[in-house]
């Protein structure tokens, strides 16, 4: 990687926070037409005096920049592990004096973990476990966040990106995950956080090509390039290439395959304004697994259960999107950003589950025998969203106070069509089993005499053609947002934010060839505040509050299914029901030391959320009690990220929480726990630059059990055991990692997952059933060359 030379006067420092002023590895002084249009005009002011002057001065130290570990223009200089500021804007201040839990895994830090997908990458972090698909419960990146869903707040580089959604990473400059309610920044939702993708822009600061390859068992292969190229000092392009593929290990014939293309471009159209555009496209095509299944009433997963995917079985993914951005410096106090984007998503599924049975008394091979049987579960989605975000942002000193306040609206237009796949199993049933029509035909597993059948993967024989919708889901809204970062003394700052969300909302549920409206509409008031009190130069308290909101309806996957975030009531319930609302209190400490290379941070939080949606008897009834559910998360949450010392770097997150239903429709659920979520996670990736061309390193990860069950409610519980009926054991997983620089040009890593070949389990589904088994040991090498 080429970056420009720039001779820099070390003791002039760089105002404001720009993108450019943070890739620096050191303090450089550059009247760039860029740096206006970002916002730091005071800097070419100061650089015009000198220049103008008639005086001789002297520069304190000379310095010629070379080259960096990597180019996240938003990573601590000297620390990639470590991210500095946020890659939204809307956060005005570093992440050490942003009071709130907000974590970030950085590009380099990413790589380094071996693992690519985002769904992947997030299951590892504390505090976040996964949620399970089913037939009006889509399958694809699903996260849970301190306890609640967040599926629905997904965003790439602040904007929402809706739909069920295989994510990858290969664009991705640093992902945030913010923890706890922000409706302040996300709209509606965002009930125990949201997670942002910040993506690769082009810069006019580096001239670069990446090209990597690796190959590793199970299949693996993974071609990319990243290459920057800056044409003029005012125009760059960015393209960013994947080509993936893999088994899943020890899974085959489970596969993933991925295919991608993000292309950035950067022009300075004048000195106040600069124009960015960028193109991102995935196709992402799995041949699903989804696991093993577990033993009803207290009983453990299935180890070693047999692949039972069919041929026919396909998950995937096309994404295309597209963003405009604008931004213009008014003054030196005042600028405005703009993002227009236009994307769609084109998802589907046809996958086979697996649950623990027993061969009914009529079966005429072995009944009463223990088996297995096989399911389908299929589903579409046709997703086409348009949504522009205007903010202005402006520093002022009122009553003696700087205040920087940042005005917002919102425009946005969401269409997600829902719909089925007509499937025909046309392969012969090997046994019968009790369903919930009685006994029937089905496909099991094993022979009757347990014996694992040889034909597995073809026995149901399916054809598989796309059927009609069942939901045509709209909302369109309109956000005006202020917030104000005010610095009220040397030691104390304010933060103060508020929202209003104006929609209109209409899904039309298609049932039994029966068309339902849902038609209504509502305002959201959301709210944060949070006091900073600076201990000194390098640590602070902080003292926050914030407030979130949900819609009846407000999951575009699941129509009328009440009990998983689809509409609840008839057409006049869900208009005249209550938005589920969530408070938030978080007190917490951020310490940044060592130079500023390691950010230490705790904090201690309270998540309530109250007039929760419940079901009633069916988990999928349309009919719900609405409002009649409350719940309770408590924790606390610590990390440590950057530099302990010059070698040795680190990404540290624990988080120990209880969950409690405070109350609920069916009594006997008040006191239990909520369902898929781990008390206790802790991630831990170090990482040694043993010499100038070899580090190693590696990653552990755990976590405590958990017990499969609905969203928002208790998890699955058995009165006559006094157990939890589906238990998803805890785990410790170990990775590895080794690197080697041959030269400035080409270095090697080697990344081991699982060392210990551990058998674990990440998620399942309320009925055991779908229990995502964890990645066996598998090992890849991948090779860099820049040019």
């Amino acid at each position: 990687m080429k970056r420009k030379a720039t001779l820099t006067p070390a003791s002039l420092k760089p105002a404001g926070k720009t993108p450019q002023n943070h890739a620096s590895q050191s303090a450089r002084f550059k009247p760039s037409a860029s740096a206006l249009a970002l916002g730091i005009p005071t800097l070419l002011m100061s650089g015009m005096g000198f220049a103008q002057s008639d005086d001789t001065f002297v520069l304190d130290t000379l310095k010629i920049e070379e080259r960096t570990v990597d180019t996240n223009p938003y990573a601590e200089a000297g620390a990639p592990y470590k991210a500095k500021v946020s890659g939204d804007s809307r956060h005005v201040k570093d992440l050490a004096d942003t009071p709130q839990t907000i974590n970030v895994l950085t590009q380099t830090q990413i790589k380094e973990s071996g693992k690519s997908d985002l769904r992947d990458v997030l299951a590892a972090q504390p505090g976040i476990t996964l949620g399970t698909g089913e037939n009006g419960n889509a399958f694809g990146d699903r996260y849970i966040i301190r306890g609640h869903e967040a599926r629905s707040d997904v965003f790439v580089d602040g904007l929402r990106d809706p739909g069920m959604t295989t994510r990858e990473s290969f664009a991705t400059e640093q992902v945030e995950i913010t923890k706890g309610p922000s409706s302040t920044f996300a709209g509606r939702g965002s009930t125990g956080g949201a997670v942002n993708s910040i993506t690769k822009q082009a810069n006019t600061e580096y001239d670069f090509n990446k090209l990597s390859g690796g190959i590793g068992t199970d299949n693996y292969q993974r071609l990319s390039l990243d290459s920057n190229n800056s044409l003029s000092d005012d125009l760059a392009l960015r393209i960013n290439l994947l080509y993936s593929f893999q088994d899943v290990p020890d899974r085959e014939p489970a596969d993933k395959s991925r295919r991608g293309v993000a292309l950035s471009g950067l022009f300075q159209a004048t000195e106040k304004l600069q124009l960015l555009s960028d193109f991102y496209y995935l196709n992402a095509q799995d041949s699903p697994d989804l696991g093993t299944y577990i033993v009803a009433g207290g009983g453990k997963p299935v180890d070693d259960f047999p692949v039972y995917l069919q041929d026919q079985d396909f998950l995937q993914s096309a994404v295309s999107v597209y963003t405009l951005r604008a931004n213009y410096a008014l003054s030196d106090t005042s600028r405005i950003e703009n993002a227009l984007r236009y994307g769609t998503t084109n998802n589907g599924y046809v996958t086979t589950g697996a649950r623990g049975t027993t061969r009914d008394a009529s079966d005429p091979d072995a009944p009463g025998a223990p088996t297995a049987s096989l399911s389908t579960h299929q589903g579409w989605q046709e997703v086409e969203y348009l949504v522009n975000q205007f903010n202005f942002f402006k520093d002022i000193n009122i009553a003696g106070k700087k205040n920087q306040l940042v005005f917002g609206v919102e425009l946005s237009k969401y269409n997600i069509v829902n719909g089925v796949y007509s499937v025909t199993n046309n392969g012969t049933s090997n046994c019968i089993v009790s369903g919930r029509g009685g006994a029937a035909p089905g496909y099991c597993t094993a022979d009757a005499s347990g014996n694992t059948l040889e034909n597995l993967n073809s026995i149901m024989g399916r054809s598989i053609s796309k059927g009609d919708q069942d939901s045509d889901y709209n909302i369109e809204a309109i956000s005006l947002s202020v917030m104000d970062t005010i610095e009220l003394s040397d030691s104390w700052s304010l933060f103060t934010g508020i929202r209003l969300d104006d929609f209109d909302y209409d899904n039309t549920i298609v049932s039994g060839g029966t068309p339902t409206n849902f038609k209504y509409s509502d305002s959201l008031w959301n709210g944060h505040i949070g006091a900073v009190y600076k201990i000194n130069d390098d640590a602070n308290v902080y003292l926050t509050y914030s407030t979130s909101a949900n819609i009846n309806g407000g999951e575009s996957d699941l129509g009328g299914n009440c009990g998983y975030g689809g509409l609840c009531g008839d057409p006049d319930q869900a208009a005249n029901s209550e938005p589920e609302m969530t408070e938030n209190i978080e007190l917490g400490t951020k310490w940044n030391i060592l130079n500023d290379k390691l950010l230490a941070t705790a904090a201690i939080f309270q998540i309530t959320k109250s007039d929760v949606m419940e079901s009633v008897g069916d988990d999928y009834a349309t009919l719900g009690t609405l409002n009649t559910g409350k719940n309770r998360v408590q924790g606390i949450e610590f990390s440590l990220v950057g530099n302990i010392s010059t070698k040795l770097s680190t990404q540290f997150g624990a988080s120990f929480m209880e969950s409690e239903i405070l109350e609920s429709y069916t009594t006997a659920s008040e006191g239990k726990v909520l369902s898929n979520f781990a008390d206790d996670s802790v991630f831990l990736q170090l990482r040694y630059q043993a010499s100038p061309k070899f580090s190693f390193g590696g990653t552990a990860t755990y976590s405590s059990e958990m017990y499969a069950g609905q969203p928002d409610t208790a998890a699955g519980f058995s009165s006559t055991t006094g157990e939890y009926s589906y238990e998803v054991p805890s785990y410790t997983v170990f990775d590895a990692f080794a690197s080697y620089q041959f030269s400035e040009q080409l270095k090697a890593r080697v990344n081991i997952g699982n060392v210990t070949d551990e058998d674990y389990y990440l998620a399942a589904y309320r009925s055991g059933a779908f229990t995502y088994i964890g990645d066996a040991r598998n090992a890849h090498v991948s090779v860099e060359y820049e040019f």
